[in-house]
């Protein structure tokens, strides 16, 4: 069966402040909670101001993949309850995006750009005494909150799991030419990978870290969704 793949880049732009407010993006030697602020907490009454250098990263990105950068973009509301979310909706450009339409040209194939678009990042959760099924209980540290990203969203053009992973090592040389981001940072790029077999029902793996890692992700999403296919299961 032939395996469609798509992918979701998040990665976060190298800046000295968030991308709505004066914090420091350097984390190193901080305690938690400690670079952060109303607006970034997401107090009632904070007023956001766009950071100027994470829009510039993000055109910069946008050209390098050969996007149409729109002449108007539109920061919206993205309402859903997570707790490390705690003004229950993410600052992201859902509806109108900074650029459309791009390309990334690999071994002599195009993988089409659907969209480039900037937003925040929540806050990180920290499990405690286990992983996020076993953990004694779960802190939250919102350092990391409204750090600004750039999300690159590719057409379901990827044909295997080894050229998902070419895919990222030749998208993150890009972003390190342009100076836009930092690849020694924890979780400086953030994967979600879509995954469905010709006729099937598409997966989504989430929030996966390390390249080799995601194309391992998409190998055991494979032959898990080949079996349940065999044995006339539906995929989940």
């Amino acid at each position: 069966m032939k395996a469609i793949m798509g992918l979701e880049i998040h990665v976060q732009l190298r800046t000295e402040s968030k991308l709505f407010c004066g914090c420091s993006t350097d984390l190193d030697g901080r305690g938690p909670n400690e670079n952060t602020c109303p607006i970034c907490l997401g107090f009632p009454g904070s007023k956001p101001k766009v950071n100027r250098r994470a829009v510039e990263h993000g055109i910069k990105i946008a050209r390098a993949l050969s996007c149409g950068v729109l002449p108007e973009i539109r920061f919206s509301r993205k309402n859903y309850f997570y707790p490390d979310m705690p003004k229950n909706f993410q600052i992201t450009q859902y509806d109108v995006p900074l650029a459309e339409g791009g390309h990334l040209l690999l071994d002599g194939r195009t993988i089409r750009i659907t969209r480039v678009h900037i937003e925040e990042d929540p806050a990180k959760l920290v499990h405690v005494g286990g992983d996020i099924t076993n953990a004694l209980y779960t802190l939250i540290d919102y350092n990391r909150s409204g750090m600004p990203l750039v999300e690159i969203v590719t057409e379901p053009d990827i044909t295997s799991p080894k050229e998902a992973r070419l895919f990222l090592n030749k998208l993150s040389l890009i972003l390190e030419h342009l100076g836009a981001y930092d690849p020694g940072r924890e979780g400086s790029i953030r994967v979600d990978a879509n995954i469905s077999l010709e006729g099937g029902q598409r997966v989504e793996v989430k929030n996966v870290t390390g390249f080799r890692t995601v194309e391992d992700a998409l190998n055991y999403e494979i032959v898990r969704q080949q079996s349940m296919a065999n044995m006339g299961i539906d995929v989940q």
